[in-house]
């Protein structure tokens, strides 16, 4: 199961209808139109919550709606609108659109929110169309349809220290030791298939570990756990560089992590490292403990070495990263990636196609919303649509690619049989 990508649907709810009405009362012969206007559809916004850390909900869930306007109704009263929808998230959580990639919002503050899909306005009820030369207008119009978009969620996990290493180096028993988390931990590589978060308490401050699965060589490339974990890292600000004692090579495994990282990230290769050889209470890694502290003093490293299971240095540990915070200047809010505006499409425009059975096709978002909200039952209505499409340029346009009465015309959901 997916627990830090997920794919959703949303959709806004879409504005109510308007009706057409008029007074009915004794003694008001002519009591005038009173058709009221429809509801504003919900919107849908995305909602951080601070205490969740996984997208796997949205594996039971991926649709998503907003409720719908209400109608109209009599003595022009207006329908209610419908209620928002708040899809909470957790924090960390980038937000793409699924066609483009592109970001639309990168979530990271407690109780920030985005709308991501504006409810459609109520259609206008036959009350306001009337003028001093129509005071009896026999049109409304139906509300405008909800938005809908197709999401990706990815989950950088937002935690102040990342335990990164070798598979089986034993990340996964040091954080259950000193945090509150309960991973899965056995004695075999690849136990952790998802980070692990947990709450390191200390005197009077609180640590977010994040326990990232062991790195293989060629994880930049996203072979092994790959790139899914690797994001991961990119945002705690102190790494403990977690070492095997009981491998074949600590010091290999320590400089292909190392690479791994810089070759995923650059920025990665430069954050505080804390070096721990782990296993110190077995005998052969208090043996080989001098040597491997040596190397790693020579290339700048303040080595300890600890156990994990048996409890040993781990609280000097712990000390160490407070210290290693504690160094480290303030972070200006990071942005995943400098998102790419574009102009957003010319409602107006309008493209025009021959479908297969020889009718014609107008594709355009302000024509097809305008199809969505005509009430054809009424004669007003449907001249009112003829004046959209000559004002728009449509009929001169349809007229120009070769239409003739008789032929089908394809707007939206609608098929229309054109005639002059």
């Amino acid at each position: 199961m997916a627990y830090d990508e997920a794919k959703i649907q949303v959709k806004s709810g879409s504005g109510g209808n308007g009706i057409v009405h008029f007074r009915r009362e004794k003694y008001v012969p002519r009591g005038g139109p009173s058709g009221g206007d429809g509801g504003k559809g919900g919107d849908v916004y995305l909602v951080v919550k601070p205490t969740l850390n996984t997208l796997l909900a949205f594996n039971n869930q991926i649709h998503f709606k907003a409720e719908n306007g209400q109608h109209g109704g009599t003595a022009n009263r207006t329908g209610r609108s419908g209620a928002d929808l708040l899809i909470e998230v957790p924090p960390g959580t980038i937000v793409r659109d699924a066609d483009s990639g592109e970001i639309i919002a990168d979530l990271t503050e407690p109780d920030q929110r985005i709308r991501i899909a504006k409810g459609g306005r109520g259609g206008r009820g036959n009350a306001r169309f009337a003028t001093s030369t129509n005071q009896a207008p026999r049109i409304a119009e139906k509300g405008e349809p909800g938005e809908e978009r197709w999401l990706r969620l990815e989950l950088k996990l937002l935690a102040d220290v990342g335990l990164v290493g070798a598979p089986n180096a034993g990340k996964s028993t040091l954080l259950s030791v000193i945090s509150n988390a309960t991973p899965k931990i056995a004695d075999y590589p690849f136990t952790t298939l998802e980070p692990n978060l947990g709450i390191v308490t200390l005197e009077d401050r609180d640590i977010v570990f994040a326990d990232i699965p062991g790195l293989i060589e060629g994880a930049h490339l996203g072979q092994g756990l790959g790139h899914g974990f690797l994001r991961h890292i990119q945002r705690t600000r102190v790494l403990v560089h977690l070492l095997d004692g009981m491998a074949e090579d600590p010091l290999a495994d320590f400089h292909q992590i190392n690479t791994e990282l810089a070759l995923f990230d650059p920025k990665l290769g430069e954050k505080p490292q804390i070096v721990a050889l782990n296993k110190l209470d077995l005998p052969d890694v208090q043996a080989r403990w001098p040597e491997i502290q040596a190397a790693l003093k020579k290339l700048g490293y303040d080595p300890l070495a600890i156990s994990a299971a048996a409890h040993e240095n781990t609280r000097d540990l712990l000390y160490r990263v407070v210290q290693a915070l504690d160094n480290l200047p303030e972070e200006a809010p990071e942005v995943a990636e400098i998102p790419v505006y574009q102009l957003d499409e010319d409602p107006l425009a309008f493209t025009i196609t021959r479908e297969d059975d020889g009718g014609f096709r107008v594709s355009g978002q302000r024509i097809e919303r305008a199809v969505a909200m005509t009430y054809w039952d009424y004669d007003q209505a449907v001249t009112r649509f003829q004046r959209i499409l000559d004002t728009m340029g449509i009929t001169d346009a349809l007229r120009a690619a070769g239409v003739q009465p008789g032929d089908t015309v394809y707007i939206g959901d609608m098929e229309l049989e054109w005639e002059d």
